[in-house]
């Protein structure tokens, strides 16, 4: 059982130790000369100045170490640390009130921060919900109009049909890409990394998009334009890269100008290759840009429409970001409004025994 003394009766027993040395000074004080008188008030002064410091100091650690037993659930080991770094020094309160403050200041971030993702998630959860509700609704009604029917002739049967069976495609789509991002954020994808032509893939690419490039009269355009036998290559993983390259060449077709250009330029640059995409759109507002890159963001809901009658599942740059981090690139987004975007990341260069190896076995 631990034994405590309040505050009151720690003041009492001061006051009469002190009382004692200074009696016990003035009776002796007048018997002594004057140079003994001295030295005998100097001990007085001194012995006062310790009861006085050793009480104050008891007095502000029993409350300390009180504080100490309250937030020892909150910050254990660093308090437990700090158990003996105010013992016998100036200002130990100021001390203690600076590290809670700074304690409180962090424990007051992490809650701004938890309640951001909070907000995240809500939002998250209702973009997944109205995602999802789109392509059911679709097919659902397109099969019940089938059902209740009975006199729907053939042509238009297999018509609604097929808008049914793209419906359930685009959820399909939507699902897998939930499952990549999941996969992605929670590290279970390994990168399968290999030597490859980084400026072929490219023109593989645009031979893909060429149609939708087509429809909206974009022309796509590599630069600098492919010289035989000067293809760039990169180490990385080469279906991921294609699957991040189509996301932005997609995106850029889909939001650039009509009849305008879409550039892809592949550079070396230090020990990488510099990869860019740029459209010649609109342009992506300030405010925006750091979130592009988030599930479902929508820069503006009529674009985000036009995307989804497209096929578009609103996470190709979610992906893009997390397949470009698992390379230790990132990617930047450069753009002015009314002067289109641009996308970059970098890949590293093989090193030359691996490039030689490639070479020797294409």
């Amino acid at each position: 059982m631990r034994f405590t003394i309040s505050s009151r009766a720690i003041a009492v027993i001061l006051s009469l130790l002190v009382a004692a040395v200074l009696t016990t000074l003035v009776w002796v004080a007048p018997t002594l000369p004057m140079r003994e008188g001295v030295l005998a008030a100097g001990i007085t002064i001194a012995a006062c100045f310790l009861l006085l410091y050793l009480m104050f100091e008891a007095l502000i650690f029993r409350e300390i170490n009180t504080l100490y037993e309250g937030l020892e659930h909150i910050k254990r080991k660093e308090f437990r640390r700090m158990s003996n770094k105010f013992l016998f020094r100036p200002e130990p309160l100021k001390r203690m009130r600076d590290e809670i403050l700074d304690m409180a200041q962090r424990k007051q971030q992490e809650i701004d921060e938890l309640k951001r993702l909070q907000v995240l998630r809500r939002e998250f959860l209702a973009d997944v919900s109205h995602e999802l509700k789109t392509p059911i609704f679709a097919a659902q009604g397109f099969v019940h109009t089938i059902l209740d029917d009975e006199d729907i002739d053939e042509h238009t049967r297999k018509k609604f049909l097929q808008k049914a069976a793209t419906s359930l495609d685009a959820l399909d789509s939507l699902v897998q890409d939930l499952v990549t991002i999941s996969q992605l954020e929670k590290g279970v994808v390994r990168m399968r990394r290999q030597v490859f032509d980084i400026t072929q893939l490219v023109l593989d690419i645009f031979e893909q998009l060429e149609l939708k490039a087509a429809r909206r009269n974009v022309t796509l355009a590599l630069a600098p334009p492919p010289q035989p036998n000067t293809g760039l290559r990169v180490l990385a993983d080469r279906n991921r890269i294609r699957q991040v390259l189509i996301n932005l060449i997609d995106n850029a077709i889909k939001y650039g100008r009509e009849n305008g250009h879409v550039t892809v330029a592949v550079a070396e640059s230090g020990k990488g290759v510099r990869i860019s995409v740029q459209d010649d759109g609109e342009g992506i507002p300030k405010q925006h840009q750091n979130r592009i890159f988030e599930r479902f963001y929508r820069i503006d809901k009529s674009r985000s429409r036009e995307s989804r009658e497209a096929g578009g599942s609103g996470l190709g740059l979610a992906i893009s970001k997390h397949i470009v981090e698992a390379h230790r690139s990132t990617i930047r987004v450069h753009s002015e409004v009314g002067q289109g975007t641009t996308l970059e990341f970098k890949l590293p260069k093989p090193r030359a025994a691996a490039t030689a190896l490639a070479a020797n076995a294409t």
